[in-house]
């Protein structure tokens, strides 16, 4: 797996949710050049917006890769659960440092790293579970320092969860190789993705039913269907669903992403 991935996709998620606000006319008339510290305020708040996107898209990472290692301990496979305990802090809390401290989150790499030693001296230790869910208490406290105005907004979910599914559907096409899965490692985080982008998804989903019906039931169908491509946390012997075929999963779900936010700017 390759951090620079967790990197980029939060911000370009972003950049779809600010294009349709962003085109007007930007030709230098009075009425413009009259108007530079609102526009400079303006542009602040999207950049406010935009860290916010990258911040709770990668808490969501770290949340998937917690939910998959779960699942992984629950079946007595601490081994394979190791990666995606470790990858939270090897691969994005450093990303997220300056953030947490700018949101006051207390400091939880030692939570995490706390959870990652226990389990590779001691996978059968019943402290291993409390362990997990100190961690996951830890990811969710973070979450938290997000307005929870803006956690309930739909725009602001659904750009999160663009990200999140760009990363997923990155590291599902990187399991795949002559119609096998030949990474484990990469199918699990995949799975670890999709199941919190569910999660996120259900949240705003009453909201989306009212307001946009037609794009909740394409995004909800998509998600369903999105799923069945990991129908368990142990890789099964062939693909459930070719990377081009999740691709173009996703790529519905950003679709029908995208009107709800285009709608709502105007």
């Amino acid at each position: 797996m390759k951090p620079i991935r967790y990197i980029c996709l939060a911000a370009a998620a972003f950049a779809v949710v600010t294009l349709s606000s962003c085109m007007g006319d930007s030709s230098p008339t009075a009425e413009n050049t009259a108007t530079t510290a609102p526009v400079e305020q303006s542009q602040a708040s999207q950049n406010g917006e935009a860290a916010d996107v990258d911040y709770m898209t990668k808490m969501a990472l770290m949340k998937g890769h917690l939910l998959v290692a779960k699942e992984l301990l629950d079946k007595n496979e601490p081994k394979q659960a190791e990666p995606h305990i470790g990858h939270p802090v090897e691969e994005i809390y450093s990303d997220v440092e300056e953030q947490l401290k700018q949101k006051n989150v207390k400091e939880f790499k030692t939570t995490l790293n706390n959870l990652e030693d226990l389990v590779k001296a001691k996978p059968k230790d019943a402290q291993v579970a409390t362990s997990l869910t100190s961690a996951m208490e830890a990811v969710d406290g973070a979450i938290a320092a997000v307005p929870e105005e803006k956690r309930k907004q739909p725009e602001f979910v659904l750009a999160a969860i663009d990200g999140v599914l760009d990363t997923a559907k990155e590291e599902y096409e990187a399991a795949i190789a002559n119609g096998k899965i030949v990474e484990d490692i990469e199918y699990q985080d995949s799975r670890g993705f999709v199941i919190y982008a569910q999660d996120l998804y259900e949240g705003i989903s009453a909201q989306m039913q009212t307001a946009h019906p037609e794009a909740d039931k394409a995004i909800s169908s998509s998600m369903s269907e999105l799923a069945k491509a990991w129908p368990s946390v142990i890789p099964p012997s062939a693909p459930a669903k070719t990377p081009e075929e999740v691709a173009k999963l996703v790529g519905t779900i950003k679709e029908n992403a995208q009107k709800t936010i285009n709608s709502s700017s105007t």
